[in-house]
């Protein structure tokens, strides 16, 4: 299944492309708003609200990633991350500053709610650090509560849970 953003409210729509071949143009209606788009398979632009194409880039694992469990609020994601800090909270159309936005409705999951930090160390090893946002919930890894300011190592499987959502840390 592949997900579209309505572009005026931000709605996620699904639906099977594999029905479709590659180059088709779709046209959607978001059900929400009533705004109607057109996106077209296998393309590697977008076209902005401004008529202006805009080059879509494949995600880069290369400094690893993490999986959104499949939950309650939202489907199973794989998000990437890069080196420098990670911002990590909830997607909203409206939020600037996360680097890695994960689509959820959990209420308990902040905006910006932790940040992982990718940094290599002498050998050229990759070290991911996990510290809270800070956030009203917290963040927990392997379900103990970070304290205030608190930085910890993680390793490749780390489960880490912010809000009612967790995820799993995987290493390059």
């Amino acid at each position: 299944m592949k997900r579209v953003f309505c572009p005026k409210c931000d709605r996620q729509i699904a639906f099977d492309e594999t029905k479709y071949p590659d180059g088709q143009v779709l046209a959607f209606v978001c059900p929400q708003c009533g705004a109607q788009f057109k996106i077209k398979l296998g393309r590697k632009t977008v076209r902005t609200a401004s008529g202006e194409e805009k080059e879509v880039k494949e995600p880069d694992f290369s400094c690893g990633y993490i999986s959104v469990i499949e939950n309650a609020f939202a489907f199973k994601q794989e998000l990437p991350l890069v080196l420098g800090d990670n911002v990590i909270g909830r997607r909203n159309k409206d939020t600037d500053g996360v680097d890695v936005p994960i689509l959820t409705s959990d209420p308990s999951m902040g905006r910006k709610h932790c940040v992982i930090h990718v940094k290599r160390d002498k050998d050229g090893q990759l070290i991911y650090i996990l510290r809270d946002f800070p956030s009203l919930t917290g963040t927990f890894l392997r379900n103990e509560l970070l304290g205030d300011k608190e930085q910890v190592r993680v390793e490749d499987g780390a489960v880490i849970t912010i809000g009612a959502t967790t995820f799993i840390l995987h290493t390059k």
